[in-house]
């Protein structure tokens, strides 16, 4: 059931957006728009090109990516995968390249969002990270070359 404002257009026609769509994409379903926005924002450093209760396309490191609220996937199966228990990103490193993982890591924790590891070098990787943890337990990996 969508939660937009009566008469509040989305930024683009939805069939237009989805025809400009190309490459490798993400759309997160989350369990709280306004927290998920909060993590983005202020952890990620995302700019949110458009965000509604329903939906927020947010735009970082060259790229696009899609939140959208559970209630919107009320109806389709995907959201009984994601399920309620429990963290939902299990299994997936959603990496950041050349976001700062001490600069990320400090914001985050000064927004309530939980450090999984680092920040710390990782020689073997040539990069240095921090695992970082959003509100639905997606694991977001802030990364920048070792020098």
């Amino acid at each position: 059931m969508k939660r937009r404002p009566e008469g509040q257009q989305p930024f683009v026609p939805p069939p237009d957006y989805g025809r400009s769509l190309g490459g490798l994409t993400l759309n997160l379903l989350v369990t709280d728009m306004d927290r998920a926005l909060v993590f983005h924002r202020s952890v990620l450093g995302v700019e949110v090109r458009y965000a509604d209760p329903d939906i927020a396309v947010v735009d970082a490191f060259s790229t696009s990516w899609m939140l959208h609220a559970d209630h919107t996937y009320d109806t389709h199966p995907m959201l009984a995968r994601a399920g309620t228990d429990g963290p939902r990103g299990r299994g997936v490193e959603i990496r950041l390249h050349g976001l700062d993982p001490d600069g990320a890591a400090e914001r985050a924790t000064a927004a309530g969002f939980a450090i999984l590891d680092g920040p710390r070098d990782q020689p073997d990787h040539g990069l240095r990270e921090a695992h970082l943890l959003d509100q639905d337990g997606y694991v977001w990996v802030a990364d920048v070359p070792l020098v």
